[in-house]
């Protein structure tokens, strides 16, 4: 008890009293940090033609072209806009260090070998946290990624025809967007395109028929001017105008919004005949906006429509929609730095993978070390999907440490300002973010960079003879950490055997696990990460019918296991219920089922598998099932028919309103042919559809389809009594022109123009040929066919314009002079006409380039009219169209321009294999042996610079699944062996 007692006393004392002083924390002191970045200036991005401006915006000529006294190979990145971009780089960073925070920032520009061009480099130093703050402020206040974007208008909405000169109205609103936008703003005549003629491959100069108005500026402020420069181009065309409003849809639900291939916003223009522009995705990401200008508002949707009434209807429907929206959202946890570099080179992919998953991506803004990116959705299924393909973007940036444990004390120290040079040449000639903190080398960039930055930092002599650790982290799926690993580990163990490094798997979320691979030399990291590379899954994806899987997987298998036993290769099926079920959006018949997956010193079979597959698909296809339904399958199809293909047609882009507004008629054509046809955005401003598909239904359905778009053609021809006489004869009205409509499909109807006139003075008449697009091809024929009508009845028209020629016959003509014989005649000399394939059409065009456009950008100066240039402009054209290659025997397949790609696997399934045990196969290094010249800290390397592409086996057209490439890689699935060693 007297224990106790005491102790309670003890314990009243400790507690009794005012409470203890507390001991001041002294501040503890950051460590310096030295961070090195290259700013992506887009240095060669070149100006236009000097010959083709017309009109330029205030000082854009100067920004944008060369003085006329500059030599002709002055480099493109000593443009003004350039120049002053980096010195206004240099002040910024002039300013961050003469401040009173304790940090400095400098700038070293140069070209390093075999670089594309300029290259900046900012290394920043002073504590942590100030200089990510530091990084982000210069990105976020520097004008990167400048580009340029075109829009084309008609010649006669922008110019005064009859009088030659520009429409004030135009120029004045093109310099007032330019100020508001703070881009440059060039108007251009019509361009000379090479086009490549489809009988004898010849190549033809053809002017277009439309000017250019060509935009300059930063990613975002040119696609803002870009939207105001079409909606005063939809007020244009209309005689009476359109009316054009603006109203608020929140940031978050636009894409949603929108719909997969803009089916929603199709489906309300097309019924409202309205045009809506939306914001340019992830706008807020990027913050940079040009001095004194205005920055659109991310919620900010443009509406065009003829009346009132249609625009409150389009938004009647499009508010009436948000109304049922209900949303699946999702936090994914990502690396910053990765995220920056996404946000830097990989957007153009965030932005399909958005646009394929109806998918709102939400990345957080540019430089701010926030590792939250937001996914939402109509549904789970399309938000799981986005998150696999986009952390599959980040998979393809790799981390590497880099840490001087006892540094060699034979070798002198660096010096801050020699850190700063080193860092800026591991950066110049990597392009990866280098970091270095308590003698600690970090780096991150792709996969390509890392590895280049290491090999730089290896030829620094007091870095090379000290002792390190080096780590180097790849990020992969989850489900492929068994196929990497290999049963019981062993690929793993047998790597670490070969090449003395230790191999680390470590989970660190939901969806992705990083291979750590460590070791204390520089050689032995090479031959590891060689072998580590050598075992990531290749993969190739392309589209079987479900009903034809059960027969080329066989009985228990058989026929497919026998496949995968023959390369090594490793085969998954999918059918309709594993994609989500059969009301998806997406259609069954548009998705990659079947994925081959192999590691990647294998993927050279990938290719072989897929052809042997397709091959058993054509048998099956000539042997069909009697339950299958023969009208699904091309019985004569071979086996390039059984891929997809997507295919791009080109239809003038105003056009396209009247192609929605029968919508119900393309759904019917999708039908019957199987084909997807994707109308562009009407943000973008393109003339191109696609139209995706099997190979042998996609030129059908194409033939279908341009058969709802009309075309015409004029031949203008000297006025004369014969001809005259013969049009308004009986046999012309009621014979020949029947006869050219049932035969040819063409409309042929006569008209004059009495301002139309032939050199000699004479009157014209016009012969109008109105046909589809389909059907170009036949107009030659007619032509042929009215030219021999003309002969019969004794008419010798002179053609002014419009005439179209056959292509040169493939004879011996030339040999002719070679032998004295007058049996052998010479061919006569060509009727002069306006057809491309004649010798002179090039002079002319280029008398036109160098005469002309000079005139009409200098008002006063002798030139008539913007006519006269027009008139020549059209008689060295071929037609209205540039479709007529001046034979009968074009085939419809190229009337069109092909871009052929395979579909896109937008659905891809989380399925677990452990790979296939392939033969060992040793391989010499891919890593290179770079080269410093000079001694010392901060030497020059010549190293190959190729970015971040990834060079793989022979190249594949079929979209991929597991590991995507490269940005700069047609593929999507991770290559073979990889090349030298950057």
């Amino acid at each position: 008890m007297a224990a106790m007692q005491a102790m309670n006393a003890r314990r009243d004392v400790t507690t009794q009293g005012p409470p203890p002083i507390p001991v001041p924390q002294l501040p503890i002191a950051e460590s310096t940090i030295y961070y090195a970045f290259n700013v992506p200036f887009a240095s060669d991005l070149a100006g236009p033609d000097t010959e083709d401006i017309l009109h330029a915006t205030t000082d854009a000529v100067l920004r944008w072209t060369h003085p006329a006294e500059a030599p002709d190979d002055v480099p493109v990145h000593a443009l003004h806009v350039h120049v002053m971009n980096l010195e206004g780089l240099r002040q910024l960073c002039h300013s961050i260090t003469q401040n009173a925070l304790p940090i400095e920032a400098h700038v070293l520009s140069g070209t390093p070998k075999n670089a594309r061009g300029l290259v900046t480099t900012v290394c920043l130093s002073g504590p942590a946290e100030l200089v990510y703050q530091t990084r982000e402020a210069i990105l976020n206040k520097t004008p990167i990624s400048l580009r340029c974007t075109t829009v084309d208008v008609d010649g006669n909405l922008v110019a005064n025809l009859a009088e030659g000169v520009l429409k004030k109205s135009v120029t004045d609103f093109l310099d007032e967007t330019s100020r508001f936008c703070g881009v440059d703003i060039f108007l251009l005549g019509p361009k000379l395109a090479p086009v490549v003629d489809g009988l004898n491959g010849d190549v033809e100069l053809r002017r277009d028929q439309r000017w250019r108005v060509a935009i300059y500026g930063d990613n975002m402020s040119t696609e803002h001017a870009k939207t105001r420069v079409l909606i005063h181009i939809d007020q244009l065309v209309y005689q009476l105008g359109r009316i054009v409003d603006s109203f608020q849809v929140d940031y978050s639900i636009q894409q949603i919004l929108i719909g997969r291939n803009r089916k929603n916003i199709k489906l309300i223009e097309s019924s409202t005949n309205t045009a809506i522009y939306f914001p340019p995705p992830f706008l807020n990401c990027y913050s940079y906006c040009p001095p004194g200008a205005a920055r659109r508002g991310e919620s900010d949707v443009f509406i065009t429509g003829e009346n009132t009434q249609a625009i409150e209807q389009a938004k009647y429907k499009i508010h009436d929609y948000i109304s049922r929206i209900r949303l699946f959202v999702k936090d994914v946890q990502i690396s910053p730095a990765k995220l920056d570099s996404v946000l830097l080179t990989r957007m153009d992919k965030v932005r399909k993978i958005a646009e394929n998953n109806n998918t709102h991506i939400m990345p957080p803004s540019l430089g701010s070390r926030k590792n939250t990116t937001r996914f939402q959705a109509l549904e789970n299924l399309p938000v799981e999907r986005s998150i696999r393909e986009f952390m599959a973007l980040v998979g393809q940036f790799y981390t590497a440490t880099w840490w001087i444990s006892h540094p060699d004390t034979r070798q002198p120290m660096p010096t801050p300002s020699d850190i700063r040079t080193m860092l800026s040449d591991i950066c110049a000639n990597s392009e990866a973010d280098v970091t270095f903190d308590k003698m600690c080398f970090t780096i991150t960039g792709s996969d390509e960079a890392v590895k280049a930055a290491l090999s730089v930092i290896h030829e620094i002599k007091w870095v090379s003879h000290s002792s390190s650790q080096i780590r180097v982290k790849i990020e992969l799926a989850n489900e492929h950490k068994e196929f990497v690993s290999g049963k019981k580990n062993g690929k793993i163990n047998k790597i670490m055997g070969q090449s003395n490094v230790q191999i680390m798997f470590e989970t660190f979320g939901e969806y992705n696990f990083n291979i750590e691979v460590v070791t204390h030399s520089y050689d032995a990291v090479k031959h590891g990460l060689t072998l580590v590379e050598q075992e990531m899954p290749a993969s190739i994806s392309f589209h079987v019918p479900d009903q034809y899987h059960k027969r080329i997987i066989g009985i228990g298998g058989q026929h497919i296991q026998r496949i995968m036993k023959k390369y090594s290769v490793f085969v998954k099926f999918s059918n309709a219920m594993d994609r989500g079920g059969l009301s998806r959006e997406d259609d069954d018949s548009r998705v990659d089922n079947v994925i081959c997956r192999t590691p990647a010193r294998n993927a050279q079979n990938l290719e072989l598998v897929k052809s042997e597959i397709l091959e058993m698909v054509d048998r099956v296809v000539r042997s069909p099932l009697p339950h299958v339904d023969p009208r699904s399958a091309n019985v004569n199809a071979s086996v390039k028919d059984s891929e997809f293909m997507n295919q791009t047609v080109k239809i003038d882009r105003l056009y396209h309103r009247e192609l929605l507004s029968r919508l119900p008629e393309i759904e019917e054509m999708e039908k019957k042919w199987n084909c997807k046809i994707v109308f562009p955005s009407t943000e973008q401003a393109t003339d191109e559809l696609t139209v995706s598909g099997p190979q042998w239904l996609v030129p059908k359905c194409i033939d279908s389809f341009l058969g709802m778009v009309p075309d015409k053609h004029e031949v203008v021809m000297e006025r004369t009594p014969s001809l005259i006489k013969f049009l308004e004869s009986p046999e012309f009205v009621q014979n020949i022109v029947p006869k050219l409509k049932a035969q040819y499909e063409v409309d042929v109807t006569v008209h004059e123009n009495p301002e139309e006139r032939a050199s000699n003075g004479n009157p014209s008449v016009t012969l109008l040929w109105q046909f589809t697009r389909n059907n170009a091809g036949g107009v030659s024929d007619a032509m042929d066919f009215l030219q021999g009508e003309f002969a019969t009845a004794g008419v010798e028209p002179v053609f002014i314009r419009g005439a179209l020629s056959r292509p040169k016959p493939d004879t011996f003509e030339e040999s002719l002079p070679f032998f004295d014989s007058k049996l052998l005649q010479h061919a006569p000399a060509p009727v002069a006409t306006d057809s491309p394939t004649k010798p002179s059409f090039g002079e002319e065009t280029a008398r036109e380039r160098s005469s002309l456009l000079e005139r009409l950008r200098r008002p006063g100066s002798g030139m008539s009219s913007i006519s006269s240039f027009l008139d020549r402009r059209k008689n060295s054209s071929q037609s209205a169209t540039s479709f007529f290659k001046g034979s009968s025997n074009v085939s419809k397949s190229s009337l069109v321009s092909i871009e052929s790609t395979r579909s896109f696997n937008a659905d891809r399934n989380p399925w677990n294999d452990s790979g296939v045990n392939l033969a060992d196969e040793e391989s010499g290094s891919p890593w290179p042996s770079a080269v410093l010249v000079g001694n010392g800290i901060g030497n020059k390397l010549t190293v190959p610079h190729h970015g971040d592409m990834t060079p793989r086996h022979t190249a594949r057209q079929s979209a991929d699944s597991g590991r995507p490439s490269t940005s700069h890689s047609t593929n999507s699935g991770y290559p073979g062996p990889l090349g030298p060693f950057r």
